[in-house]
């Protein structure tokens, strides 16, 4: 059985999968498309996985892959963002002062431009290296690094210019880093 040979277990990265596709995409239904479609390429493309490769790195440049022959079949980056807005207000109950902070956060994090939060989603949230990350989206490690950069002074510009929740914290990068 090709199992035993080289194991293809698509299953243990579709939490991952679905967290990246949600982070690109910002809506639910588009992100599980994305990850469907995803999952159908790697299936017909599973002989050119390299045996002892990283299948999760594979998997996610497959999704960054399909994520970028979307937008360049004319899907409006407008119309996602004002879906997604849509999406936020109805989800944020009202009085509760942690969520709404959340929620700034979130949207400060949708608010990077798509390149940077490419990059930042892969290394933060997926937890993959910066030479993972850069091969999964299919550029040199430098960039991934300037990127990530760009995308960490943005959201630590929001954070001091926003209004702070005393027991809410912002984790990695306050801006006194070279103190």
């Amino acid at each position: 059985m090709e199992r035993k040979d080289r194991p293809f277990d698509v299953i243990g990265q579709l939490a991952a999968l679905r967290r990246y596709a949600r982070a690109l995409v910002r809506n639910s239904d588009e992100a599980e498309d994305l990850v469907h479609d995803a999952l159908v390429r790697a299936f017909e493309k599973r002989k050119s996985f390299r045996s002892g490769g990283n299948l999760r790195t594979w998997l996610l440049s497959i999704l960054h892959n399909a994520h970028i022959d979307r937008l360049r079949q004319n899907w409006s980056l407008a119309r996602r963002h004002d879906e997604a807005a849509v999406d936020a207000e109805q989800s944020l109950p009202a009085g509760q002062e942690h969520a709404v902070r959340l929620q700034q956060v979130r949207d400060a994090f949708f608010d990077l431009p798509e390149e940077q939060r490419e990059a930042l989603h892969l290394v933060a949230i997926e937890d993959l290296s910066y030479q993972e990350a850069a091969n999964a989206l299919g550029i040199p490690i430098g960039t991934l690094m300037s990127r990530i950069s760009r995308a960490r002074a943005q959201l630590r510009e929001f954070e001091e210019r926003s209004p702070r929740v005393s027991h809410l914290k912002l984790i990695g990068g306050s801006g006194n880093e070279s103190s």
